[in-house]
């Protein structure tokens, strides 16, 4: 109830204008009940975002093995779609801050649940890689979201993914050729 209505109150107003006493009344519920499942607005508006972000991701299907050239493409054409439709209003410093925790923390266990099955060729930590990759999607994605006369998701996210899947299998000769093919293929599916 709590997360509706602050979405019900963002399509209305600003966040930095939404108080818990608003939230609460929206919500039918009092202030110690929102307290007692939140910290503050913001603490809502993460569990908010987490919760329509793993919506997008599981509806698509994206699981990622540590080892899948399209699951890599999938996560960041989630990433880009996500925050280009976000009725949040990502533009909003505060909003972008808590989106961005949100949605790093779930790509980054995508990712550190692909690499224990697969670990990375180099030999680097599991998690350190996870919380790189998943830094690294969302800030190319907020930067393609800014750029004026910018691609489609689609594209952005083949150019994005391009990018990283070398980087995942650097230090390991045979599984960059492992990846090669695919990588062409996400080429050649954009044409």
């Amino acid at each position: 109830m709590l997360q509706r209505s602050l979405e019900e109150l963002l399509s209305k107003k600003d966040f930095e204008k939404i108080s818990v006493g608003d939230i609460a009344d929206a919500a039918t519920l009092n202030r110690a009940t929102f307290y007692a499942h939140f910290v503050d607005k913001f603490d809502l508006l993460e569990a908010v975002v987490a919760t329509r972000f793993q919506e997008l991701i599981l509806s698509r299907g994206v699981s990622f093995d540590g080892t899948c050239v399209w699951a890599m493409y999938g996560i960041v054409l989630a990433v880009c779609d996500f925050l280009a439709e976000a009725p949040y209003c990502p533009q909003q410093r505060q909003v972008a801050q808590h989106m961005e925790a949100a949605m790093v923390t779930i790509v980054r266990g995508m990712i550190g649940e692909g690499l224990k099955q697969h670990p990375p060729a180099s030999g680097a930590d599991s998690e350190i890689v996870a919380a790189t990759f998943a830094g690294a999607i969302h800030g190319a994605a907020r930067q393609w979201l800014r750029t004026e006369n910018r691609p489609d998701a689609q594209q952005a996210a083949t150019a994005i993914a391009k990018l990283l899947v070398p980087m995942m299998t650097s230090g390991a000769p045979e599984a960059r050729e492992a990846f090669q093919e695919p990588l062409r293929d996400l080429d050649a599916s954009r044409v």
